[in-house]
């Protein structure tokens, strides 16, 4: 038996793992990749596998049918996103396939609030300066008393939201389908989007990427915040439409962005968004401790292994 990764955050920890995988007689195949694969290189290695444990790659139906014609029998997603994978043609085939889900709430939650805090107080930016020899002292903004649009309150969100109310901020809630208790209500504000957006000091996105949060952040959206709106991205590129969004820095509509996650990943070298300094880039990386990485493999693992009936017992990780 086979077993394909291309997950790189899973690959980083692949030692951890081979001796399980060897125990269980299953050969990894596990090539180099910086973010994603191709879809054509997809479609050679996947038919060759047992069970692929997959990572932001394009999981599509072409793929997915080019594995159940050699010898692909199930498939996980590492993470929480899913937008990348087909689960109908997976449905379609009779591939068995899930993601894992809550893994990683409140790590994201983490550099999210670090974004916040950054671009209220210009850290990273004098950071930078500091090493080029100069010593500047900005005037940030406190954030206490200061209004967040939260956009998405799944497990990210939820965690986020606690954060940020912790530091004294009045959170504002966008999602019309995130399950909410009385607590949630008592301690937040409901509202359909874009209701009161103008009201918002920051607007945070940590929403899923659907048909419909694609480009929730455009031209109109972004016109209705008020002048210096700060604008955090940690959930998908997609969600904040990069055009509307270079155009509002360059405006002053926006006073700055924090974006970990971009529409085009890596981050192309001629990106009108590299030419504003107070903006922070990460690089998708939002999840990305020892301790969550290593949760989620061993929860891929253990799904994948379910579906292709390979036994696995809690001794199994010990030894």
């Amino acid at each position: 038996m086979r077993v394909l990764i291309t997950c790189p955050p899973m690959l980083g920890q692949i030692e951890d793992f081979k001796p399980l995988f060897s125990r269980k007689g299953i050969e990894l195949v596990t090539p180099k990749v910086v973010q994603i694969l191709s879809e054509e290189e997809l479609i050679q290695l996947v038919p060759q596998v047992d069970g692929w444990i997959i990572g932001d790659d394009p999981a599509t139906e072409r793929v997915f049918a080019a594995g159940r014609q050699g010898h692909l029998k199930a498939a996980v997603k590492w993470g929480v996103g899913v937008d990348n994978v087909d689960f109908n043609a997976c449905k379609q085939l009779g591939i068995p396939v899930t993601n894992t889900p809550f893994m990683f709430g409140a790590e994201v939650a983490d550099i999210a609030v670090n974004y916040v805090i950054g671009l209220a107080r210009q850290t990273f930016w004098v950071d930078r300066e500091v090493r080029k020899g100069n010593w500047p002292k900005p005037a940030g903004i406190s954030l206490s008393g200061k209004q967040v649009a939260l956009i998405g309150f799944g497990d990210i969100g939820k965690a986020t939201a606690s954060r940020l109310q912790a530091l004294g901020m009045h959170i504002r809630v966008y999602d019309p389908f995130a399950p909410h208790t009385l607590s949630d209500e008592t301690n937040y504000r409901f509202s359909a989007f874009p209701e009161q957006l103008e009201e918002a000091d920051f607007v945070v996105v940590t929403a899923s990427l659907t048909p419909g949060s694609r480009h929730l952040l455009n031209a109109q959206s972004i016109g209705l915040m008020k002048k210096g709106v700060r604008i955090v991205n940690v959930s998908r590129g997609p969600i904040i439409e990069e055009r509307a969004l270079i155009e509002a820095l360059q405006a002053g509509q926006v006073h700055s962005a924090a974006l970990d996650v971009f529409e085009v990943e890596p981050l192309p070298a001629d990106s009108p968004l590299r030419q504003f300094e107070y903006c922070i880039f990460g690089t998708h990386n939002g999840s990305n401790t020892v301790d969550a990485m290593h949760r989620a493999s061993q929860q891929a693992i253990t799904y994948l292994f379910n579906f292709l009936q390979v036994p696995l017992r809690e001794e199994d990780w010990s030894n």
